[in-house]
């Protein structure tokens, strides 16, 4: 007989991490287990890791720690790319059972029988190379959207990345296939799904099927009113999906495109498929068609061999670009990437202080594109969190607004005025709560 009856998660990384652990969680709830909070005592802890992060390592050791303060008798389960990448580190974490690598965490409860030997945890982890079954995910913790998973695993192999060498070869189920699950995901209620993977342009693999294809075939799809793409790669984003997003009534104005440097001597290096030329090209063709469109940017400082001069190239480059926000990342040495082998290694004073001007940067292109749609008509979703008497939500082009909360507003979608920056940096609606919502079709 099983003795485990509950079982808590905690994610770390990326809304793919999030997707997964949701479908994780349906397995253990399909099984007879109960769903509980971190701190509620539970005889399980599922802790889904992340590598792209720093101090992977101390995350997880800390998480540990907190979960057997909790529980001392608890089963501690690490899944995830971290446990895919260095699952001996995660064996020798006093209190951890077992590590699930890439193929083996979707089959968790197979592996609850599983104890610690000699000190250090079971460990289950097969070679990368064999994973090769891509199993569906959707996230499952919100009531107004949901991140589903339409690709997994990438081919690129960028130098100061270790994605691939955690969740394996781009792979993808059939556009039918991911259908059927989008649907599934639509039966919960949700309004909105964002579509996520590792590299989701990738989707297909030139196999006879593409993106372009999935969400024609997503757009389709009966009671959800949004999709929003998350990360897409520049040299995947055709004109042919601009246009279609340009044109579509569910396919959202918003699109997050990294760019991780405005130099091409070091987008060479870091082995990227695109030099700045494209890039330009792609947030020009957005902005032509879609004016209003929201354009978020990944970009990592500090990369080996950023010369002040490659850097300040970033700089005006985003400068010059009309985007929306930045996502700045400081880069971090990776085990088993071919950056180690650059030798103009950037001293980490030098790279958090080029992390803080583009944040800054960040912060002032944030604010003019909320400024440029003072006085506009949009669609906006509320969420139902309230903080100090008010309830946000977002625009379709990815404004988040606020307005005085309202229960009957949760998870729909209503027509605003968009009036007035607030202090919190929030747009305000300068409606009142009792506003007429949108009837939804």
């Amino acid at each position: 007989m099983n003795p485990y009856k509950t079982v808590a998660f905690y994610t770390l990384g990326c809304k793919l991490n999030f997707s997964e652990t949701s479908t994780i969680a349906r397995l253990f709830e399909k099984g007879g287990y109960a769903k509980v909070d971190f701190d509620d005592r539970p005889d399980i802890y599922v802790i889904n890791t992340c590598s792209v992060t720093d101090h992977a390592d101390k995350k997880c050791r800390n998480l540990v720690r907190r979960a057997k303060r909790v529980n001392p008798d608890a089963f501690i389960a690490v899944v995830g790319c971290y446990a895919q990448l260095k699952p001996d580190e995660i064996s020798e974490i006093e209190g951890v059972n077992v590590v699930l690598g890439a193929n083996e965490k979707f089959n968790i409860i197979d592996h609850l029988d599983k104890q610690a030997t000699n000190g250090k945890a079971h460990i289950e982890n097969g070679h990368i190379k064999e994973v090769k079954e891509f199993i569906p995910s959707f996230s499952a913790n919100d009531r107004t959207r949901t991140f589903l998973k339409v690709q997994d695993g990438c081919d690129y192999f960028c130098s100061f990345c270790t994605i691939p060498l955690a969740r394996g070869r781009s792979r993808n189920q059939s556009v039918d296939e991911t259908l059927m699950v989008a649907k599934e995901a639509a039966a919960t209620g949700v309004k909105e799904i964002v579509l996520t993977g590792v590299n989701i342009g990738d989707f297909g693999q030139g196999e006879g099927e593409d993106f372009h294809a999935l969400i024609s075939a997503l757009d389709g799809i009966q009671g959800v009113e949004r999709f929003r793409i998350s990360s897409i790669e520049p040299n995947l984003l055709s004109d042919e999906i601009i246009d279609f997003v340009a044109n579509s009534k569910k396919f959202v104005p918003h699109f997050h495109i990294p760019l991780q440097s405005g130099s091409d001597n070091m987008l060479k290096s870091m082995r990227r498929r695109y030099l700045t030329d494209l890039y330009i090209d792609r947030i020009a063709h957005i902005k032509r068609v879609m004016p209003d469109a929201c354009i978020g940017v990944d970009v990592i400082v500090g990369f080996p061999g950023e010369t002040d001069n490659e850097f300040m190239k970033t700089v005006e480059l985003l400068k010059g670009l009309d985007v929306s926000y930045l996502h700045v990342f400081t880069y971090s040495e990776r085990a088993n990437t071919t950056a180690l082998r650059i030798d103009e290694v950037i001293p980490m004073q030098v790279r958090q202080e080029r992390n803080k001007i583009l944040t800054h940067l960040s912060l002032k292109k944030k604010r003019a594109f909320y400024e440029s749609q003072i006085g506009s008509e949009h669609e906006v979703l509320w969420e139902a969190s309230e903080n100090e008497g008010m309830m946000h939500g977002f625009t379709e082009n990815y404004v988040k607004v606020q307005k005085p909360y309202d229960e009957r507003s949760t998870n729909r979608t209503e027509r605003v005025t968009l009036q007035n920056i607030e202090r919190n940096g929030l747009v305000s609606t300068g409606i009142e709560s009792d506003m007429l919502l949108v009837d939804e079709k």
